[in-house]
């Protein structure tokens, strides 16, 4: 037995050296991992932070540039005009935003007719401010979004910021930021309660000549923007820090955001965000250790098993390495297993482990008492609770469920996990979550599933959905859809009601012989009727572009050559043009390929490319367009409108796209400028892309693509093939 100590001891010695060097080389890799995770994770919460200032500051643009429409389509605007226009903004929940206000221009000699006009528009105490002489730019009317004092009067060419801000929008035609400065309504607080802020202005352009009345200036708190813009995104694991350059090429702090606890911040990432006019950068700084899925013991546990596990095997091995050689073949065959089963158990926790981390749903799994066996940070983010709750008794008032009015607390009984331990499934289920965490209420959709434990026992596993957003735009579409149908559709009826009664009391009138009163009697009921008709397509295609970017689109294969010999046979139905004999558009129809699209969508881009081609052209010319269609390499098909018209200006083609937006040389032709901006959501909806270039004839070529059919096409119901032109 001695003589065999001294090949124990060294094989005693291999095995530990082997296991120690095994467990340390497991460690590090699990480390390394990890450290990985951190950064995907750090990667992914940066893009969602920048995306959130890019679509809110976006959003505000939007609404300015809409409201600004509406308030130039007014024949007269007053104040309780601009109030009925702006009430709507009350209820959308701007972040950090503190007033919208009319601002409009006045020269020193103009001050007192400025002051005179508006006080007889509405504001009998209007009383104007100017600071310095030559060009001023008063608030008259605000609409107060957070309690914030009005300001009517403020000469806003007292501060730099505004004022260059208000000068670009007025030239670019565009929405323009402000750099940061202190809004001049916060100049009565206290220093240490002021914040750095900005302002959007829009310009306001009033008739078919684009005559300039004013500006919309919507003002935002910086630190309030901040604050609840990133209230879900940052979730207290965040520093956030928004600069911009001021004029002077300095970099300001627009607002900053510090996360929760106070350990080293070893991540950090830099991104430029695009806002309106200008580029602002988002820098963002967080500890691993606190990001979800980053940071674990996994490495540690895996050192002390590995060494534990070590430590047992250098005992077997000294004890069984002094026995039998069979009691030492048997010792290595169980090692080898030993090793492969842990290699494999770690492996399969290791891809569970991030699979259910990297998942933006939440995963939970209950037992058959009810209790919560496992949850993934994604459930413990959107559930806002991951303490242990005792039994399903409790759930409902633990994690504040309730129905989808945010009102009625959901019945525990019906509660997906409790329907799936009964052996129900459950799919798609909404709820609200509303508790000190999340007390502005998530919604979500639930789905769940029941399971058969190792024990033999039922279990239950559901996949939490944040549905907020989704739900939050719905609303809002239909909200605005409201606002347009109760506000705007109602009134123009009335109108619409009143001018056919007048024109029935001119035909009275007619029979007492004063033809002047008569002319100028029915030249004013037609601007009613013709007034009320402009509102009407505004409002129709302000429907129409809401419903491009939110309609579900019902694909099909479709014969684009009926389509369009669809269109063009209804454009082109009258004997004689829109300008009399003569005039009758020539169109030109070649070879049409198959596409995938949604047939109705489609037809809405087709008929407003060759409409817009028949109304550019000029006065006495009959239009000329040539519609052609191939099909690319890449499995999509380029649709081509040609026309003759009058063109769109150098530098504007791509601007045509923009909603509200008018070619500099088409303001003789009325319209909402939202034709073309309808035409791009809809074909890039279909994965495609629409551009404007110049004819080198003379006049515009609109091309587009849209993917290529997928079998034989369907035909647009009751048209047959024709030769236009």
């Amino acid at each position: 037995m001695s003589r065999k100590r001294p090949g124990a001891a060294a094989l005693s010695a291999l095995v530990a050296a082997a296991g120690c060097v095994v467990t340390l080389v497991v460690a590090g890799s699990l480390t390394e991992r990890e450290e990985v995770a951190a950064g995907v994770q750090m990667d992914r919460r940066t893009t969602t932070a920048a995306q959130a200032v890019r679509s809110e500051t976006r959003r505000y643009a939007d609404i300015l540039r809409t409201t600004a429409a509406a308030a130039g389509a007014q024949e007269e605007l007053t104040a309780i005009e601009y109030g009925r226009i702006t009430q709507p903004l009350r209820t959308m929940q701007l972040a950090g935003a503190t007033s919208i206000g009319l601002v409009v221009p006045s020269t020193d000699d103009q001050l007192a007719a400025v002051q005179e006009r508006w006080r007889g528009l509405g504001l009998p105490n209007l009383t104007l401010h100017p600071k310095g002489h030559g060009q001023h730019a008063f608030g008259v009317v605000t609409t107060t979004l957070d309690g914030s004092p009005p300001g009517a009067g403020i000469d806003l060419m007292q501060a730099e910021a505004p004022a260059a801000a208000l000068a670009e929008a007025r030239r670019s035609g565009q929405v323009a930021i402000s750099d940061t400065y202190q809004l001049l309504i916060d100049q009565t607080v206290p220093a240490d309660r002021r914040q750095n802020s900005f302002v959007l202005a829009a310009p306001i352009f009033r008739g078919s000549g684009q005559s300039f009345l004013g500006w919309l200036v919507l003002g935002v708190r910086g630190q309030d923007f901040m604050r609840d813009t990133f209230e879900q995104t940052a979730q207290g694991l965040l520093d956030l820090t928004l600069t911009a350059d001021a004029a002077d090429r300095r970099e300001v702090t627009v607002a900053r955001l510090a996360a929760a606890g106070d350990g080293p911040r070893d991540l950090t990432r830099t991104v430029d965000v695009p806002v309106a006019d200008k580029r602002w950068t988002l820098r963002v700084a967080a500890s691993s250790k606190a990001l979800p899925g980053a940071r674990s013991i996994v490495p540690l546990a895996v050192t002390a098993g590995g060494l534990g596990l070590t430590a047992v095997l250098v005992v077997l091995v000294w004890v069984l390495a002094t026995g039998r050689d069979r009691a030492r073949g048997q010792v290595r065959a169980a090692t080898a297993e030993l090793r492969a089963g842990e290699a494999a158990s770690r492996r399969q926790a290791d891809l569970l482990g991030a699979v259910l981390d990297g998942i933006s749903d939440g995963v939970g799994v209950v037992g058959p008492d009810g209790r919560f066996l496992l949850h993934n940070p994604a459930a413990i983010r959107i559930l806002g609770r991951g303490d242990p709750v005792e039994g399903m008794e409790s759930w409902q008032g633990h994690f504040g469920l309730f129905r989808v009015d945010g009102v009625t607390p959901f019945p525990t009984g019906e509660l997906p996990l409790v329907r799936a331990l009964a052996g129900e499934d459950s799919d798609q289920v909404e709820m609200v979550v509303r508790h000190p965490t999340h007390p502005e209420g998530l919604v979500i959709s639930v789905s769940a599933r029941p399971m058969e434990t190792s024990a033999g026992g039922r279990g239950a596993v559901a996949v939490f959905h944040d549905i907020t957003e989704r739900k939050r735009v719905e609303t809002e579409l239909r909200g605005f859809a409201a606002v347009v149908a109760h506000d705007l559709k109602s009134p123009l009826s009335s109108i619409l009601g009143y001018a056919d009664l007048m024109l029935e009391d001119l035909n009275q009138v007619a029979a007492d012989g004063d033809p002047e009163a008569l002319a100028e009697a029915r030249r004013g009921a037609a601007k009613v009727i013709d007034g009320a008709n402009r509102m009407q397509r505004l409002i129709t295609e302000l429907l129409d572009y809401a419903a491009a970017r939110d309609a579900t689109l019902r694909l099909a294969d479709v014969d684009l050559r009926s389509l369009v010999d669809d269109v063009v046979t209804t454009r082109t139905d009258a004997p004689d043009g829109p300008d009399g004999p003569g005039s009758r558009p020539d169109v030109f129809v070649g070879p049409m390929p198959a596409v995938r699209a949604d047939p109705v969508l489609l037809r809405q881009v087709i008929d407003n490319l060759i409409g817009n081609a028949i109304k550019y052209t000029p006065p006495g010319r009959a239009a000329r367009i040539d519609v052609t269609a191939r099909t690319e390499a890449d499995g999509t098909v380029r649709v081509q409108v040609a026309d003759r018209g009058i063109g769109i200006p150098a530098g504007e083609h791509a601007l045509v796209f923009d909603s509200f937006h008018r070619a500099s040389n088409g303001t003789a032709h009325p319209g909402t400028g939202l034709g073309l901006a309808i035409c791009r959501r809809i074909v890039e909806r279909h994965g495609g892309r629409i551009e404007a270039g110049p004819n080198p004839g003379g006049g515009t070529v609109f091309v587009f693509t849209v993917p290529a059919a997928e079998h034989d096409p369907v035909p647009v119901p009751g048209v047959e093939p024709v030769e236009s032109g």
